[in-house]
């Protein structure tokens, strides 16, 4: 036993001699010095110096990533959000990916704004005030896909925007108009939210659309009186609502053969004239609440694909047994999921069941009792 104790101890000692197998210290931040290995002398030296402000050097060692003050920066985001801010910053790391300006007070975007910023993806000025943008201000922003320009105070489409760009959202300007070719050169634009503008009309010049291959277009809370003119033919979802159109017309439709969505809600129509819908073969769901309508609108027995309908606070009065699915049995390719017809002056007893014989499930009807 006392032979045994002896061996372990010589191992021990052996043990405190050899050298050590822990892996070197590696410095992972720019001030992640490992203060453990200083001397106590050297520790002081370095906090006085930091307090006297005579170890900071104002400019970066060469290598080192720069952010602008205030701002955050990780991993190729910058985040200047809520800062008060007047004007875009300088030192904005040149790899950056995201660059977040929002909710700030920026006024005008200059020409060497994002100067260098050639692999920026995304861009948030959105609720700032500016009002005036330098041609040239996004000609560097070669790779940009995704431009927030929402709650400023632009009073037409920023020029030259970025070939590269695929979503543009810039509603809740003061754009009153969008001239022949405000989108030339966007073939890859897939989606704009150009809401809550005081525009017309009038104020969609011929060829303002000319290029664009979109899929989303949304014009809603606008002073819209009729669907406009020549918008893109590949549109997969049109949002119109909240403005002040009164009709549909036969030729309104007639280029949007791909629309799956359609959005009419809240606006003051009466009348959708016969076979305006016949032009919507691939179309899914329509908005038509909160509108004057008096009846159910023609056409929708010959929808195949159609499968939502809100019809709910308009005057409809009457419902016929015809006015959703087709007679012939297997006309209609998909079943509705959802036909809203609550907030009409019709009582749901008067109606045949037979007339949501296209329905998935008696659930999907929503009919309520009318209120006056």
């Amino acid at each position: 036993m006392l032979l045994l104790r002896s061996v372990l101890l010589l191992l021990c000692l052996l043990q405190l001699h050899a050298p050590s197998s822990a892996l070197p210290f590696e410095q992972r931040g720019f001030w992640d010095f490992s203060l453990d290995s200083m001397e106590n002398i050297g520790k002081m030296a370095m906090m006085n110096d930091v307090e006297e402000g005579s170890a900071m050097d104002p400019t970066p060692p060469p290598g080192v990533p720069v952010c602008p003050f205030g701002c955050h920066c990780q991993r190729k985001v910058v985040q200047c959000s809520d800062l008060g801010l007047t004007e875009v910053p300088r030192n904005i790391p040149p790899d950056t990916k995201f660059l977040d300006l929002q909710n700030n007070h920026i006024t005008e975007l200059r020409e060497n704004d994002f100067k260098g910023l050639t692999d920026l993806y995304a861009l948030s000025v959105r609720n700032n005030m500016i009002s005036k943008v330098h041609p040239r201000t996004f000609v560097p922003l070669k790779r940009m896909q995704k431009l927030y320009f929402s709650k400023n105070l632009l009073t037409a489409i920023p020029k030259n925007l970025p070939a590269s760009l695929v979503e543009l959202r810039i509603h809740e300007n003061r754009i009153r108009k969008v001239g022949a070719g405000s989108f030339s050169g966007l073939g890859n634009m897939n989606c704009i939210e150009m809401g809550a503008n005081p525009i017309q009309n009038s104020g969609f010049e011929p060829g303002a659309f000319k290029g664009l291959k979109l899929n989303f277009l949304r014009i809603s809370e606008a002073k819209l009186t009729g669907v406009p003119k020549d918008l893109p033919e590949s549109l997969h979802e049109l949002h119109l609502d909240h403005n002040q159109i009164q009709a549909v017309e036969l030729e309104d439709l007639g280029r949007y053969k791909n629309l799956y969505r359609l959005g009419l809600g809240f606006n003051n129509i009466r009348n959708i004239e016969n076979g305006s819908l016949s032009y919507l073969p691939m179309l899914r769901e329509l908005h038509l609440e909160n509108n004057r309508l008096t009846h159910v609108p023609q056409g929708l027995p010959a929808m195949k694909y159609l499968q939502v309908v809100y019809l709910h606070s308009n005057s409809i009065s009457k419902v016929d047994v015809d006015d959703f699915c087709p007679r012939g049995f297997g006309m209609k390719r998909t079943f509705y999921n959802g036909i809203s017809l609550f907030d009409n002056p019709v009582n749901y007893w008067d109606v045949q069941p037979a007339t949501f014989r296209c329905v998935n499930d008696r659930y999907a009807i929503q009919f309520g009792n009318y209120k006056k």
